[in-house]
């Protein structure tokens, strides 16, 4: 990992809104994939115009499953998914700079497109869902990514089924969970969720995202089992009926030195964090590594 922490983007989905794009189908931002790639490479390189040294793909809700429901075969999804990362390299190839590519594994629940990974608790078995992952997985793997962002992890029983699913890929991973509070949101302890993430050799750093983001630094606290990884919201609920966020947004910047003590060496926002956020966040990451 880097001497000094690397500096995540921010939500995919908010910024495309912000330009004036209709996410509201299941596939959410990952649709333009197919449908605009040019608009989700312009938000990959407004993230990097912003300080951001990570650029997450827009393959979060990206499936052979999701895209199958609209008729989309199984030979265009792979190459859908092969574009999510080679969108992010090319911005990252026109930035100075360090510029790396995480293609992001959302978790099934994302494919429900109901809320699902902010509860977990799917009915399916961890074989079941680790032939769920790795297809997807094996398909990421094929456009060389830098790490994977296996993110927004519900419970236990996914994680290990994603930890299966990583073996013999040759690709590091972080993993990172939705929680609540101190927990996954499925109830299990973070000390445990944690723990889990060490037990693969692919994992290189853990802990949370898609979390409020007073949330974060007592949940990372946790987390004694490798360096963390942090990327909060930036504040109000999710709700999954209208697909909207209700209530104010949050200062996620006042945070960073909190990350830091906690032993964050990546850090960024999530949904609702654009790229004047992670400008702040750049600003005061610098500053609060320079005092240390």
């Amino acid at each position: 990992m880097s001497a000094g922490p690397l500096v995540l983007d921010g939500g995919m989905s908010n910024e495309l809104e912000a330009q004036g794009h209709d996410l509201s189908g299941a596939l959410w931002s990952a649709r333009l994939l197919r449908d605009d790639p040019g608009a989700i490479a312009a938000v990959h390189r407004a993230y990097f115009a912003a300080g951001a040294q990570v650029a997450i793909t827009a393959s979060y809700q990206a499936t052979y499953e999701g895209f199958a429901r609209l008729g989309i075969s199984r030979a265009e999804t792979t190459a859908l998914l092969r574009r999510s990362v080679r969108l992010a390299r090319e911005a990252a190839e026109n930035t100075a700079g360090t510029a790396w590519v995480a293609a992001s594994v959302g978790p099934y629940g994302a494919m429900l497109a109901d809320g699902s990974e902010y509860r977990g608790g799917y009915g399916l078995t961890v074989a079941e869902l680790t032939r769920f992952h790795r297809p997807r997985l094996e398909a990421l793997a094929e456009a060389a990514p830098d790490v994977f962002a296996v993110e927004t992890i519900p419970d236990l029983r996914e994680a290990e089924a994603v930890l299966n699913a990583l073996d013999g890929l040759g690709i590091p991973a972080w993993l990172s969970y939705s929680i609540r509070g101190t927990t996954t949101s499925a109830g299990q302890p973070l000390t445990e969720a944690f723990a889990l993430a060490r037990s693969s050799d692919a994992v290189v750093a853990t802990g949370v995202n898609c979390a409020p983001a007073a949330d974060t630094a007592p949940a990372l606290a946790l987390n004694t089992a490798l360096p963390g990884v942090v990327y909060p919201n930036g504040g109000g609920v999710w709700d999954p009926a209208t697909r909207s966020w209700r209530g104010a947004q949050d200062e996620i910047a006042d945070l960073a030195p909190s990350w830091l003590r906690a032993g964050a060496v990546l850090v960024g926002g999530c949904c609702r964090v654009g790229p004047a956020e992670i400008k702040e966040l750049t600003d005061r990451l610098a500053a609060a590594t320079s005092d240390r």
